[in-house]
């Protein structure tokens, strides 16, 4: 944030504050990997644009939270919340420093990227031509997810961030647009908005096996890294002890990756014969483990049952979203099946995050250090003893815990 900045208090829902923090959050994190990991100084130039954003977020928040303490049950019930706000700024410094990684050429192998051919879709900045078929239009116009398997991350229009951007969000001449998917359709949306050709960049050769092994451990402590944050703003906001409880078992498994991260970094290095460049990895390692950190911090509150405060607990209760946890149980109609057959969202209107195994690994990984399943699809099996974490209504979540234990349909 540049200090000669002026950021002054003004009247603002603290609940709206929350949110936009948490979507620059998630937004930080996913970025500044796929800088990294696409070697892309312009993705990780947004990324410290997004991080003086949050500054300035953070900042507003803490004013608001004072103007809304009047008492010592106030002071109590805010308490989480604030935390929430710090842990937020640690993560955006984490996501700072895992971009200059790339801004400032600190070591970092080649062999990251040809480790790691699933890790991310491709993700690209387009500044929008004025000429572009895309100026003027509607995301909802264009239908560029389903033509193309594109969509459209965050937009940057004269300085401020557009976040989540939906169907009813029109595309301008001049929008700094970030645009992720499979490559081809990146390639077409990409010429389409700038008018010039998308020059993926070159695929490096394979290297090291413990090389590999540990770039693997630092994607899965990337992916725990975001479920936890998720799940920290979840057991805050809706000021659930089970789901702060997942996020204390994710930061216990990121500490284990690490640990094991640390092991074949040092192997590789008596294999190379330059142990310096790893030093790129080993920033990226620490940055990983503080946003997790970040996340147990977030639910400490919660944890130590201090409950969230009134105000904040009737925003949650007007939005009727909701993190719910539910355990799979034996004969429910979700064991022994997957998500699709089961067609969990189309039954409850819930979306499946993260499955907790009570044992294996992950099947969309396959890695080591699998209990869990990030971002599971449809042909993610559902067995006795997982815990599903989902999102939706609260209608949708009394839903999956029927189908989860006794089967019976609502």
């Amino acid at each position: 944030m540049d200090p000669t900045g002026t950021v002054e208090y003004e009247p603002v829902s603290v609940k709206e504050l929350l949110a936009e923090m948490k979507d620059t959050a998630e937004l930080l994190i996913d970025l500044s990997y796929s800088a990294v990991l696409l070697g892309s100084d312009d993705v990780a130039a947004e990324v410290l644009e997004l991080e003086e954003k949050m500054d300035v977020l953070q900042l507003r928040a803490r004013m608001s939270l004072l103007m809304a303490c009047r008492s010592t049950e106030d002071a109590e019930s805010l308490a989480p919340v604030l935390g929430m706000v710090g842990a937020a700024e640690k993560i955006s410094d984490a996501a700072g420093d895992i971009a200059k990684v790339v801004l400032e050429d600190i070591g970092l192998p080649d062999t990251m990227r040809a480790a790691l051919p699933e890790a991310v879709e491709t993700l690209v900045r387009a500044t929008v031509e004025p000429s572009s078929r895309l100026a003027g239009e509607t995301l909802g116009g264009l239908n560029l997810e389903t033509e193309t398997g594109v969509r459209a991350l965050a937009i940057r229009r004269q300085g401020a961030w557009l976040l989540n951007p939906d169907r009813e969000t029109r595309i301008e001449a001049d929008d700094v647009v970030l645009f992720r998917g499979p490559e081809d359709g990146v390639a077409g949306v990409y010429r389409d908005a700038t008018g010039e050709a998308y020059e993926p960049p070159e695929p490096p050769a394979g290297g090291i096996r413990d090389l590999e092994r540990a770039v693997d451990s630092i994607v899965l402590m990337k992916d725990m890294g975001e479920l936890a944050v998720d799940l920290a703003y979840g057991a805050v906001l809706f000021d659930s002890a089970e789901v702060a409880e997942e996020v204390v078992e994710l930061e216990a498994e990121v500490d284990a990756l690490q640990s094991r991260f640390e092991a074949w970094t040092l192997r590789a290095a008596a294999d190379i014969d330059d142990p310096v460049s790893l030093r790129g990895l080993v920033h990226l390692a620490r940055s990983t483990e503080v946003i997790s950190d970040a996340a147990l911090e977030m639910s400490e509150g919660v944890l130590r049952g201090l409950s969230t405060h009134p105000v904040v607990a009737e925003a949650v209760r007007e939005s009727d979203e909701v993190i719910v946890r539910t355990t799979v149980h034996p004969g429910s109609d979700l064991a022994g099946t997957t998500i699709g057959e089961a067609a969990v969202k189309t039954a409850t209107g819930m979306r499946i995050i993260a499955i907790r195994r009570a044992a294996g690994e992950s099947e969309r990984t396959g890695r080591e250090g699998g209990d869990w399943v990030v971002s599971p699809g449809p042909e993610t099996p559902l067995r006795t003893g997982d815990v599903l974490i989902a999102k939706g209504t609260r209608t949708g979540g009394d839903r999956l815990a029927d189908l989860a234990t006794d089967g019976e349909r609502n």
